[in-house]
């Protein structure tokens, strides 16, 4: 019984942190300054989780953001971090380039135990990020820069093998190709992104669409599954209303 305790809390502590060395440390500087708000909290972060993962220059992270396996985290100058973003980094890691957003309640999950040499979640400089995506990077994710998500996207870098009607898909174990979005793409609300894709440069994904093929460069693809619907050649169009910059 004592052992089947002591393994489940193994087990548990593998999946939070590279070393129970680690885990104390990453764990008590969010019980220490993780919940603390407004800008006094932001700079009490800015500082004490240098200690924790690699910051370039100066990252704002709100009260109420969680981060597991922190030394595989680095961020750039000037990345935000918005309250209740999750990020789980167990090798190999997520980066984020300059500058880029990520907002309320995102997640990015590399989730990598089966030891996948490509995994990982790579995001560019001045992107944004929105609210309630979801990224899992067993496969790799790259994303470019400049890359706008709207809210409920998500990019899943990962699928199940299903082939054996005679055993448990849990037993089947899984195919992980990465999925690569290129700069100043742009991927609509609730947009759904598998396994093996590649976004082209200047892109643009339609809300609700289902990605299952490679979308070329500067084409508009929508529907289920995704196809191109348009192909952007730099005509103006009045159907969008007043353009604000």
């Amino acid at each position: 019984m004592r052992e089947g305790v002591l393994g489940r809390a193994r087990l548990y502590l593998s999946w939070q942190a590279s070393s129970l060395g680690r885990y104390i440390l990453e764990q008590f500087l969010f019980a220490l300054v993780g919940w603390v708000p407004t800008v006094v909290g932001i700079g009490l972060r800015a500082l004490l989780y240098r200690l924790i993962l690699h910051m370039d220059g100066v990252a704002a992270i709100e009260s109420g953001v969680r981060l597991r396996f922190a030394s595989n985290i680095r961020l750039g100058n000037g990345v935000y971090l918005d309250q209740g973003v999750y990020l789980h980094a167990c090798p190999n890691g997520i980066e984020i380039g300059e500058g880029t957003f990520v907002m309320h309640h995102a997640e990015l999950h590399v989730y990598n135990f089966r030891n996948i040499p490509h995994s990982g979640i790579r995001i560019g400089r001045n992107c944004l990020i929105s609210e309630f995506n979801v990224l899992r990077g067993q496969g790799g994710i790259t994303i470019g820069d400049n890359v706008y998500t709207a809210p409920l996207v998500q990019m899943l870098a990962v699928d199940h093998v299903y082939d054996d009607p005679t055993r448990p898909i849990i037993e089947q174990g899984i195919t992980a190709k990465g999925i690569v979005v290129e700069d100043n793409a742009w991927i609509g609300a609730g947009a759904i992104m598998l396994d093996g894709v590649r976004v082209g440069k200047g892109a643009v994904v339609g809300a609700g669409a289902v990605v299952t093929d490679d979308v070329p460069p500067h084409t508009v693809v929508a529907g289920v599954p995704a196809k191109v619907v348009k192909r952007i050649e730099g005509q103006a169009t009045s159907a969008r209303g007043v353009v604000y910059f």
